[in-house]
């Protein structure tokens, strides 16, 4: 028990460990991601509902979305942005791992008689002959990576960028996270339920990295048939951190945001969205 406990709350090496699709392709959590992606009240998986429409006038109106523009939604999740984007006539592509939102994206498409082109795959190995004008990641999904997979997911965006392309995303920053303590937690059936339809004990850690600027919530789910462990890293990032991330791949960086909604930039936000468009390299 002893050594159990001490492998529980073992401190691993930043994004050592990589987990993401027990979230997003487990058939309990999936499940439970779609629901907190679609109630629209809240601001969990996904922004709430007036957020959402906020932001999708913002952008359309800020890159003069139309139907001659392309757009590439990566982590399009259940397809929040990726169908008003198809309302506006836009040539739409989204991409998600999680089976369970594409089938839920493609059914409101098809409800809507919209042309959405939705791929289920994870979108680090996204490749398409098609090319894009707006590249969008929502949600703080770019934290989520570790740094190499940042760099490879910045080379893909370059790649199929039309020249003077632009990406949009959104990140966490410094202020949120000095706002985070590292923490201990045990509970019965933790997070209501989340982990698993089965009986089962969850012990939380949080783990800080102050020289990375990384947190790390890591989950230890004990059922009776078996034990497990999902790891959410979270980056979180300065302006000049974002801003050196994205030249040395090949962007500038046109402008600073409070959020993907066009709020004007405030240093004590714990957000922040950016504008990048496409260099040549």
């Amino acid at each position: 028990m002893f050594n159990r406990l001490k492998e529980i709350n073992s401190r691993p090496e930043p994004f050592q460990f990589y987990t993401a699709n027990a979230l997003w392709t487990d058939e309990h959590t999936s499940q439970m991601m779609l629901e907190y992606h679609l109630d629209e009240s809240v601001d969990l998986s996904s922004r709430n509902k007036e957020f959402i429409e906020r932001s999708v006038k913002w952008i359309v109106s800020h890159f003069g979305i139309d139907r001659q523009t392309a757009i590439a939604d990566f982590g399009c999740g259940p397809g929040l942005y990726t169908t008003p984007f198809a309302e506006r006539e836009a040539d739409v592509t989204g991409i998600d791992f999680s089976e369970r939102s594409i089938r839920y994206a493609r059914e409101t498409a098809a409800r809507k008689a919209l042309d959405i082109d939705y791929v289920c795959q994870d979108y680090l190995e996204f490749e398409t002959e098609k090319r894009f004008d707006l590249i969008t990641m929502i949600m703080c999904d770019f934290c989520a990576l570790s740094p190499n997979q940042r760099k490879k997911i910045l080379t893909r965006f370059h790649s199929l960028l039309n020249a003077d392309g632009a990406v949009l995303l959104d990140v966490y920053s410094l202020n949120a996270f000095d706002q985070k303590e590292e923490v201990s937690t045990y509970e019965h059936r933790q997070l209501d339920g989340f982990w698993s339809k089965e009986d089962y004990y969850g012990f939380l850690n949080t783990f800080k990295y102050e020289e990375e600027k990384v947190i790390l919530d890591k989950y230890t789910i004990i059922e009776k048939a078996r034990t497990w462990t999902v790891y959410n890293w979270l980056q979180y990032f300065s302006p000049d951190a974002l801003r050196k991330e994205f030249e040395v791949n090949g962007f500038k960086i046109e402008e600073f945001y409070s959020d993907v909604a066009g709020k004007p930039f405030n240093s004590k936000s714990t957000e922040f969205a950016i504008v990048a468009r496409k260099l040549d390299k």
